[in-house]
């Protein structure tokens, strides 16, 4: 579940000039994920209309989290809670989320601190993630991902909102978990068996044919799926000895496309756990929709401010 970017050609960035730009951008060297909960009494209305009126960072992204609607008494179609029915998958939704690509320590650590300044006393962080590229776009068990992720037009078509109207089009649908690795069961595994775990070769990247069902490549077999659940993978390595996995991002045009592929991890459709389940665990779950932008703004309009 982790990829290194497939980056998009310039002039099919062009097509798309109300998306957040670091949606469609390669991911970087580093990077920082910033969720955030509603502070009780806080003045969410007021700290929004700062966040819209401020010129917006191309290198972050910003996303909307169900609790903030909620909290408007405002509903945009397609938005919706992280599901709380899948035990493997835990919900933990945040009201606000905030991707730093900036891919400097340095310059990540102000553009935070300059989006928290407009939140004011409204929002607290739930959690703070640094991520890093790791050998180059690989996961911490060694292995190449992102083969699936859709390119160019095909990754605009999968993962930005077209055709619903101002206020929506040009924005798209986060999902976000955090994943916590055992390397040491990873290791344990004799490469045939965890190359069974993952369904590809891990020195040819080769999708193996022969895969138990179990295997994750497919489960998540995105052509698989009626009708077909292509999403942008954005996903992260991040941690240290203590603790180290995966920071999953995946935009989509709506969030059906990421929960048909998760349930079917959870074994929902045919029994048949991800053998991902093996090494493992999801530890977060978070849906968000990131809004479009306006002449250089964040467009708000869906949230009727």
């Amino acid at each position: 579940m982790v990829d290194p970017a497939s980056s998009l050609p310039d002039n099919a960035r062009m097509s798309t000039p109300n998306c957040q730009p670091a949606i469609l951008g390669p991911v970087p060297d580093f990077a920082r994920f910033i969720s955030f909960r509603l502070r009780d009494g806080g003045r969410t209305r007021g700290a929004l209309q700062r966040v819209a009126a401020a010129r917006h960072d191309p290198k972050t992204v910003i996303g909307i989290g169900n609790p903030l609607f909620e909290s408007l008494a405002t509903t945009v179609a397609g938005v919706r809670a992280f599901p709380v029915d899948m035990a493997q998958f835990p919900s933990t939704q945040g009201a606000l989320w905030l991707l730093l690509s900036h891919g400097d320590r340095s310059a990540m650590f102000d553009a935070g601190r300059a989006f928290a300044s407009l939140l004011d006393d409204a929002f607290e962080v739930l959690e703070e993630i640094d991520a890093f590229k790791y050998r180059g776009g690989r996961d911490l068990t060694g292995f190449e991902d992102g083969t699936e992720n859709p390119k160019n037009e095909a990754a605009i078509a999968a993962a930005i909102v077209a055709g619903r109207g101002n206020g929506l089009d040009g924005g798209s649908f986060v999902a976000v978990q955090r994943w916590v690795h055992d390397l040491r069961a990873a290791e344990a595994m004799s490469l045939s068996t965890l190359e069974d775990v993952i369904g590809r070769r891990k020195t040819s990247n080769e999708e193996m044919a022969d895969a138990p069902p179990s295997a994750h490549v497919k489960r998540t077999a995105q052509e698989s799926f009626e009708p077909e659940a292509f999403v942008l993978r954005r996903s992260m390595p991040y941690g240290g000895i203590a603790e180290h996995g995966l920071y999953f991002v995946a935009y989509g045009e709506s969030l059906d496309r990421f929960e048909r592929q998760l349930r079917r991890m959870s074994g929902h459709d045919d029994g048949i756990l991800d053998g991902l389940l093996s090494f493992t665990r999801a530890v977060t779950g978070s849906y968000y929709f990131c809004p479009p932008l306006s002449d250089g703004k964040l467009d708000l309009r869906a949230l009727r401010l």
